[in-house]
């Protein structure tokens, strides 16, 4: 069963659980707007383009605004059944690269909206394949004015960024995900010059 699979499972339990009111990680939004923001990235694809792009912020509204008024329930288990069947995240590969980690995190922006959250206990499968996709996550940290070391407290380490002075991200799997998608939330230690770490932990990360 894929990362993504897995936490598409987790994620509608979690959101189950936290109902419709509950604040996330993503600013300024409930987990009504998270699941608003889920539907439409792949039931209204074309409208989903305003989370980037300024100028389309509006269109991107309005289609949320569409799923945000459904009864909770029915918007839930809508996400939970995944897309239209003529979807091509119907087809395993591309889904597990589309939505991996991007349902890992939001599952995270839920579990860690309030006070009092502690990370997910490990799991192999899981924390392999977020480990597998760490080395792809040198996009989300482009802004960097120093070199950007994602590693895991075993050692083990991808080289994600290169410049002038290195900073070393040290921390499991999921945190070191959550990190480069510009999460605060997060148990990660930085490691370097001072300089080369403050520079990094002033740049903004994320799309």
């Amino acid at each position: 069963m894929s990362l993504a699979t897995r936490e598409r499972a987790a994620l509608a339990d979690e959101l189950e659980r936290a109902g419709p009111d509950r604040p996330t990680l993503c600013a300024g939004w409930t987990t009504r707007d998270l699941l608003a923001h889920l539907l439409i990235r792949e039931r209204k694809t074309w409208a989903a383009a305003g989370a980037v792009v300024p100028a389309l912020a509006g269109v991107t509204e309005r289609a949320m605004d569409g799923y945000r008024d459904m009864p909770w329930e029915e918007a839930v288990r809508l996400f939970r059944g995944g897309p239209q069947d003529w979807s091509p995240l119907r087809i395993e590969r591309v889904d597990a690269a589309a939505n991996g980690m991007e349902f890992f995190v939001h599952h995270e922006d839920v579990r860690r909206g309030v006070p009092g959250w502690e990370p997910r206990e490990p799991d192999y499968a899981r924390d392999a394949a977020l480990w597998a996709g760490v080395r792809r996550l040198g996009a989300l940290l482009r802004r960097s004015p120093v070199g950007v070391v994602l590693a895991r407290p075993s050692g083990e380490r991808y080289v994600v960024r290169t410049g002038p002075g290195v900073a070393t991200v040290v921390g499991e799997p999921g945190e070191l995900v959550l990190f480069a998608f510009g999460r605060e939330a997060v148990r990660v230690d930085l490691q370097g010059e001072h300089g080369d770490v403050e520079a990094l932990r002033r740049t903004p990360r994320g799309v």
